[in-house]
C-alpha cells in the first residue's frame, strides 16, 4: 500500500473508530474522596435546594385579589379657620371608597369664603410690578393663581403685584400647622377585607377566618404576636411597624404600604394558607428634599343668600395607605416533578468528568493513570504502527 493510502486509512480510523467505556478501579483515597464529596454536593442540591427550598415538584399559580376597607374613628378640633368642628369618617376619608388604597386626612390648610373675583397675585419675581405696563391682560401662568387683568395693584404697603381673576382671597399654603390638626387620627382603625383566589387550583380564601364572628371583630385589634388573625388595624400601629412616627408623618403626610402576602403550600391542609402582613413607608421622607409628603386640594361649595357662589378651599395633608396583595400557591404535580428532578439529577453526569480531571491533573500518579485511561485497539497493531510512522514522516 502506498504512503498516501496508508495515511488515508489511518485518518479513516480516527474518524470512524468506536469508543467504548472502560472501567478502571483506582485505589486512591484522594480520587475517591473527590468523587464522593462531589456526589454529596449534588445530592444535597437536589434534595435540599430543588426539592425542599424551591419545591420544584409543585405546579404554581398567581393570586387574584380584591380588597375593601372601612375606617372608623372621630375627633374634635377648634381652629381659627374652622372654629369648633367635629370630624367623622365622611370628613377625613377622601374619597370614601378607593381601589386598593384609602386616604386619611391628618393636617390641612383652610381658605374659607372664596368667591370668583379680582385680587392681587402672590408676591414673587414674576408678579411684582410697578405700573400697569408690567402686567399683561389675559396672561395665564399655570403656576400662578389666576388670569391677569392687566392692572398693577397693592399687595401690601410695600409691594405691588399684578391683579388676577381667580377664587379670592388666594390660598396661602405657607402657613402649615407644625402639629397635625387631626393628631387623634393615630387611634382610628381600619377593617381590611381581602379575598383571594387561585383559579388553577379552584382555591378561595378570605383574611377573615371562618371562626371569626361579629362580637370578636368589635373588640379585636391586630397584633402580630397576640392577635395575628384580627383584620382590624390601628393606624398608629401600622405606621410604627413600618419604623415611622405617626405624629411626625401626619404633619406633611406620606404613603404607607400595607403588604399582604398570600404565599401558600396547598399540599398541606388548606386551612394553613393564611395572610402575612407587613408594613413599609413608600414615599421619600428625606427632610433635605423638596416636595416631600402627600397632599392635594379639594373644595366644599355653597351659595350665599345673595346667590353668590362661594367655596371653602382645603389643602389636605394626610397618609395614603396602599394595600399591596401578592402571592403564589403551589401544589404537587407529576409533570414539573419529572422535569425538574431530571434536570437536577443530570448534574450527576458531571461526576466522572470532575473525578477524571482531578485524577489526571492533581494526583502524583497522573501519568500512570493517563496511560491506562485510554487504550487504542487497532485491527493489526504492527500495520497500524507502520501507517502511523509513515503518515507523520518518521519512517
Amino acid at each position: 500500500m502506498s504512503k498516501a493510502g496508508r495515511c488515508c486509512q489511518s485518518c479513516l480510523h480516527y474518524s470512524f473508530d468506536y469508543e467504548t467505556p472502560k472501567t478502571l478501579v483506582i485505589p486512591s483515597l484522594g480520587v475517591g474522596c473527590v468523587f464522593r464529596f462531589t456526589q454529596v454536593l449534588i445530592l444535597a442540591y437536589v434534595v435540599g435546594y430543588v426539592c425542599i427550598v424551591q419545591k420544584a415538584y409543585q405546579e404554581l399559580d398567581s393570586v387574584i385579589s380584591t380588597v375593601t376597607t372601612k375606617v372608623k374613628g372621630f375627633t374634635f378640633t377648634n381652629t381659627s379657620e374652622l372654629d369648633q368642628h367635629f370630624w367623622d369618617v365622611a370628613d377625613y376619608v377622601i374619597p370614601p371608597q378607593g381601589d386598593h388604597y384609602f386616604f386619611v386626612l391628618t393636617n390641612l390648610i383652610v381658605t374659607p369664603n372664596q368667591t370668583q373675583s379680582r385680587c392681587p397675585e402672590h408676591s414673587n419675581p414674576s408678579t411684582i410690578c410697578s405700573s400697569d405696563s408690567d402686567c399683561m391682560e389675559g396672561r395665564s401662568d399655570p403656576r400662578g393663581s389666576g388670569i391677569q387683568t392687566g392692572l398693577c395693584v397693592n399687595h401690601s404697603d410695600a409691594v405691588r403685584t399684578c391683579e388676577v381673576l381667580s377664587w379670592c382671597p388666594l390660598e396661602d399654603d405657607t402657613n402649615l400647622p407644625e402639629q397635625a390638626v387631626l393628631a387623634a387620627a393615630e387611634n382610628f382603625t381600619v377593617l381590611i377585607k381581602n379575598s383571594v383566589t387561585y383559579p388553577k387550583f379552584n382555591f378561595h380564601r378570605r383574611n377573615i377566618a371562618p371562626q371569626i364572628n361579629s362580637s370578636y371583630l368589635k373588640r379585636c385589634v391586630f397584633n402580630p404576636v397576640t392577635d395575628p388573625d384580627c383584620p382590624i388595624f390601628r393606624l398608629k400601629d401600622m405606621v410604627s411597624m413600618a419604623g415611622e412616627d405617626f405624629q411626625t408623618m401626619a404633619v406633611k403626610g406620606g404613603v404607607l404600604g400595607i403588604v399582604i402576602d398570600w404565599s401558600c403550600d396547598l399540599d398541606l391542609w388548606g386551612g394553613k394558607c393564611e395572610p402575612k402582613y407587613s408594613f413599609r413607608r413608600l414615599d421619600n421622607k428625606d427632610p433635605d428634599e423638596v416636595a416631600i409628603g402627600y397632599n392635594f386640594r379639594f373644595a366644599k361649595y355653597y351659595e350665599t343668600p345673595d346667590a353668590t357662589e362661594t367655596r371653602t378651599l382645603i389643602k389636605a395633608y394626610g397618609i395614603r395607605f396602599d394595600i399591596i396583595v401578592f402571592g403564589t400557591a403551589g401544589k404537587f404535580s407529576i409533570v414539573p416533578t419529572i422535569v425538574n428532578l431530571g434536570a437536577a439529577l443530570s448534574f450527576l453526569s458531571l461526576l466522572p468528568a470532575v473525578s477524571d480531571w482531578f485524577m489526571l491533573t492533581c494526583t502524583g500518579k497522573k501519568d500512570y493513570y493517563s496511560k491506562h485511561k485510554v487504550t487504542y485497539l487497532g485491527e493489526d497493531p504492527e500495520t497500524e504502527s507502520i501507517a502511523m510512522d509513515t503518515c507523520y514522516g518518521t519512517q
